[in-house]
């Protein structure tokens, strides 16, 4: 089933993960919207993030869930961007996502049903 989530960021400048190679690289809400569905989409950030681990076999292969129906939209406002997430994907997973790519600098604000 898929969900909507609510998200905030309320410094896109300081929404960036600790690795700059795994991290936002757009300012814009409609490039961080766009950053985060293509996390979603595909595995390719996962497998970044799992190429540098100590042990990459030892990951659970669960983190690397893909859902291609995802969808984000990104809204600018004043200095804050909000970002409405459309997934199947359990939520353990795009917070994993969010956190790689936009670090401690997001907020969830509402979850429903999509």
């Amino acid at each position: 089933m898929a969900m909507r989530y609510y998200i905030s960021l309320p410094d896109p400048s300081l929404a960036r993960g600790m690795d700059p190679a795994l991290s936002f690289r757009s300012q814009g809400a409609d490039g961080l919207a766009t950053e985060l569905q293509d996390a979603l989409r595909s595995d390719h950030l996962f497998e970044q993030w799992r190429a540098q681990q100590d042990d990459p076999d030892e990951v659970d292969p669960a983190f690397g869930a893909t859902d291609v129906e995802a969808a984000v939209k990104g809204e600018q406002h004043d200095l804050h961007i909000d970002l409405v997430v459309t997934t199947s994907l359990p939520s353990v997973v795009l917070r994993q996502r969010l956190g790689l790519l936009a670090g401690n600098g997001w907020q969830l604000r509402d979850v429903s049903a999509a």
